[in-house]
């Protein structure tokens, strides 16, 4: 495993507690990492989105606004987990959900794969943009995912080693762009407010940082326990917010803009730049982030995996998620791109949601106190039976809720297309988990004493399971 900043050997270590001979860094790394990850074309085109749902610029400011806020806070909250466990997120999720960690860790590795096909379009739309189309869009993908795999395979320091270069030059790069697109500026007028509309734009926006609720431990796990948990919880939200903000506003102001109206956001910036060297440069930004947050995905992916049980060796897990992604993103370039992007925006909320209720209240439950039995070997884990009931009733009980391409729930219909499906899912399998653990009897891993992570005694093999020790 890494021991210091810049450490590129390859990350053999798995799902188990780093111990705390191993932690290092600052939380100012998070910071880094998250600001990053948001300086994509996917948030600039989300802010687009509030015209065709009928929002002008103020609604559509609050609801950038008020989407970012909630999504980030709960990010946040995932994020503080790494410090004061050692845990990647699903490994920490067997807490709660034991051996049921099965279902939600492999539907995790799979949006790992779905959401790097959506960011690889955009990455392969770039390079495809800057070679005058000399590079194929398939052609593309498969850099992309290269390039990502390389990154993944190495693992946890590569990934954050990367992040502190790309986050000064996308910065950089954007804002010239934003200069650039300043006298382009034509804000959707208002026409009317519409609950629903409202309602659905902040979800769509929540949704982007919520998917990373999955993952959000993945990249503080190594940071020291003695860590601040609020400086870790802030930083993460100041990362998401202020880079996501920052293109969605971008994306609204543009929304009315001769030449906003083509297929994709990549084509949509390089329309309105009108070639020359701003579009490179916003080229160029696209490739770079695009690599950087799939090789994330790809990373927390393989993790999933091991969580879930599965025999293999996390850098191979990184490798096969990237080759999946490429057989994935060639098939979404074949259909209608725009409807799958917000449909996987609210799917993805929909199952996160109350999977993340669940481990909030186990968490808020046991106060911190993390059982030496989360490090049992698979098959002497819990049944894990009350958080897989609760996740299953939670996702039922959104379903009315849901306003999608897809589906439109009875519910959705009446209250104007708002999709709180959610927040429903949210509610229901918080509140019913808790009901289940003190009313049934508790079938998670049992609670431990307070104490520092125990440190590892050998190297993990593919099949190895977490070994932590309880730290209040």
């Amino acid at each position: 495993m890494p021991g210091r900043d810049a450490d590129l050997a390859v990350e053999w270590h798995g799902i188990e507690a780093i111990p705390a001979s191993a932690r290092y860094g600052s939380p100012r790394r998070v910071f880094r990492l998250w600001f990053a990850a948001s300086l994509m074309p996917a948030t600039f085109a989300i802010g687009t989105l509030a015209p065709s749902l009928g929002l002008g610029w103020p609604a559509g400011v609050a609801a950038i606004l008020l989407g970012n806020c909630i999504g980030a806070a709960l990010a946040g909250f995932a994020s503080t987990m790494g410090p004061r466990t050692g845990l990647a997120q699903l490994p920490a999720a067997r807490l709660p959900f034991g051996r049921s960690i099965l279902a939600p860790a492999l539907v995790a590795s799979a949006a790992s794969v779905a959401w790097g096909a959506v960011y690889a379009f955009f990455g392969a739309s770039a390079i495809d943009a800057l070679s005058g189309g000399g590079i194929p869009l398939a052609a593309g993908i498969l850099a992309v995912a290269v390039a990502q795999v390389l990154l993944a395979a190495v693992g946890y320091e590569a990934i954050h080693t990367f992040a502190r270069y790309a986050a000064t030059g996308l910065a950089v790069a954007f804002a010239l762009v934003t200069v650039a697109l300043l006298p382009h500026l034509s804000p959707p007028r208002s026409v009317g407010f519409s609950p629903g509309a409202f309602v659905l734009l902040t979800t769509v926006v929540g949704s982007v940082h919520l998917g990373w609720t999955l993952s959000a431990s993945d990249f503080s796990r190594y940071l020291p326990a003695e860590t601040s948990l609020r400086k870790v919880w802030l930083l993460t939200f100041l990362g998401l917010t202020f880079s996501a903000g920052w293109l969605e506003l971008l994306g609204l102001g543009l929304a009315g803009a001769p030449g906003n109206a083509t297929d994709d956001a990549v084509h949509q910036l390089g329309s309105l730049l009108g070639g020359g060297v701003p579009t490179d440069l916003a080229l160029a930004a696209i490739v770079i982030g695009t690599v950087g947050v799939n090789a994330m995905g790809s990373y927390s992916g393989s993790l999933s995996l091991l969580a879930a049980g599965v025999p293999i060796r996390r850098p191979v897990a990184a490798v096969l998620g990237g080759a999946l992604t490429c057989f994935v993103a060639l098939a979404l370039h074949s259909g209608n791109y725009t409807a799958t992007f917000e449909d996987y925006l609210l799917l993805g909320a929909f199952w996160t949601a109350p999977w993340l209720a669940i481990v909030m209240v186990d968490w808020r439950e046991r106060r911190g106190r993390i059982g030496a039995g989360v490090g049992e070997a698979w098959s002497r884990l819990p049944s894990g039976r009350n958080a897989l009931v609760a996740l299953g009733v939670g996702c039922a009980a959104g379903v009315p809720f849901m306003d999608t391409a897809i589906y439109e729930g009875p519910l959705a219909s009446v209250l104007g297309g708002a999709d709180l499906a959610w927040v429903v899912a949210f509610l229901a399998a918080g509140a019913l988990y808790l009901g289940l653990q003190r009313w049934t009897g508790s079938t998670a891993v049992a609670d431990g004493p307070a104490g520092p992570p125990a440190p590892a005694t050998r190297r993990p093999g593919p099949a190895s399971s977490v070994a932590l020790m309880a730290r209040d």
